[in-house]
């Protein structure tokens, strides 16, 4: 087991009508005026707005309010976001909504809190943030696992480039998790969230490390349930176990516990990253789904036991020592065939990529064939070409 640091800082309230104590909360924190962060017209049509302005206005803290983030947040709201928050004088970012808006909510804190820095210059790695804005998130959607990351992913459209970086001050203080507010997400995007969810993991259990069998079992079963999860939530949308088993694990599959002790590093999301900047329009977790069996058939020779305990302990496959390849296979197979159940996408065709861009997508991965993604078999420019062709 490799030597690790593990903090979670954020302060979870887990459970139906726990934003109602949002002003309580945040009041706590000594703040006066907040920026509430938000997406589209369902944050506001279902009166969840109103009903956290009430809780805020109760504790006599003023609010002002930019909605607006799509999927793969924009770094052109970003920006819009800290000129209103340095116009306003807000100190407290509270988002609303899913991974896009608490993503977005995170830079604008970073942005804020650092003005002498070009807040893209963070997600290109030029710079890392010196400090910070208070924030908390009260969730909508279970997916990204961003309410307690210390990840930030964001889109220039101008670029076509989607960056995401790491950084302590990206965690919020605190998360709201309220299983009830999910469950109008729609079909579509509760199979995202459930790809996403058990991707964060599933990645983490492949990179670099030996002798982690407390977590390996901690992230098998994190994968298990989410992938459960995502079934039952598809099966009965109002189940509420369901929605807050996922909701749950969205949060434990990213905030570092199941990678204690491994090195970390989340491959298929760069690869993805590349598709979704490209083409904006596809969601983050159909990405990962079209790509990640694809990224396994090209990789897993490269440690086979390792490909083998999860064959075992995840897709309960018998496993043939004498024909090892065999039952990984049959694994990935299995993982598709999952996917396929939830209809989502196996290959980057059925999401209208075109042939022609994957030389592209390869080369903006690579960073220009300057870049090597690392792994048990570390991914050259010509490697990630050949697992976007494999993928199509």
């Amino acid at each position: 087991m490799d030597n690790f640091i593990y903090e979670t800082p954020t302060k979870v309230f887990f459970g139906k009508d726990e934003e109602l104590n949002v002003g309580k909360i945040i009041a706590g924190y000594g703040a006066k005026k907040v920026l509430i962060h938000f997406g589209g017209k369902s944050a506001k049509e279902s009166g969840l707005i109103d009903r956290v302005k009430a809780a805020l206005a109760a504790e006599k803290i003023e609010t002002v309010e930019l909605g607006g983030v799509v999927p793969n947040p924009e770094l052109s709201l970003v920006r819009k976001g800290i000129e209103l928050c340095k116009k306003e004088g807000v100190d407290f970012i509270l988002a609303v909504g899913g991974g896009s808006v608490l993503d977005s909510s995170k830079d604008i804190a970073n942005g804020l809190a650092n003005p002498e820095v070009d807040v893209w210059d963070f997600s290109m790695g030029k710079a890392a943030p010196a400090r910070t804005t208070r924030k908390g998130a009260i969730l909508t959607i279970s997916a990204a696992g961003s309410e307690m990351s210390n990840s930030c992913v964001i889109s220039n459209s101008e670029t076509k480039e989607k960056r995401g970086y790491n950084s302590p001050f990206n965690r919020m203080d605190f998360a709201i998790e309220n299983p009830e507010l999910t469950y109008s997400v729609s079909p579509y995007q509760t199979a995202c969230g459930a790809v996403d969810i058990a991707m964060h993991t599933i990645e983490r259990y492949f990179c670099p490390g030996s002798d982690t069998y407390l977590t390996d079992s901690i992230a098998e079963a994190v994968i298990k349930s989410s992938m459960k999860a995502g079934l039952d939530c598809l099966a009965d949308p109002k189940n509420y176990e369901a929605r807050a088993n996922m909701m749950w694990a969205s949060s434990l599959a990213h905030n570092g516990l199941t990678q204690c002790g491994r090195s970390f590093q989340l491959t298929v999301h760069q690869l993805e990253h590349e598709v979704s900047a490209m083409y904006p329009e596809i969601a983050h977790g159909a990405g990962l789904a079209a790509l990640w069996c694809s990224w396994a058939r090209y990789v897993y020779k490269a440690n086979i036991p390792r490909w083998l305990q999860y064959a075992e302990r995840v897709w309960n496959v018998d496993i043939d020592f004498e024909h090892p390849e065999v039952s990984i296979e049959k694994a990935i197979d299995k993982q598709e065939d999952y996917y396929r159940s939830i209809k989502m996408p196996v290959n980057l065709s059925s999401l209208n990529v075109r042939k022609e861009d994957l030389p592209e997508l390869a080369l903006k991965c690579s960073r220009g064939k300057t870049r090597t993604l690392a792994g048990f078999k570390p991914l050259a420019y010509e490697d990630i070409l050949a697992i976007f062709q494999m993928a199509y």
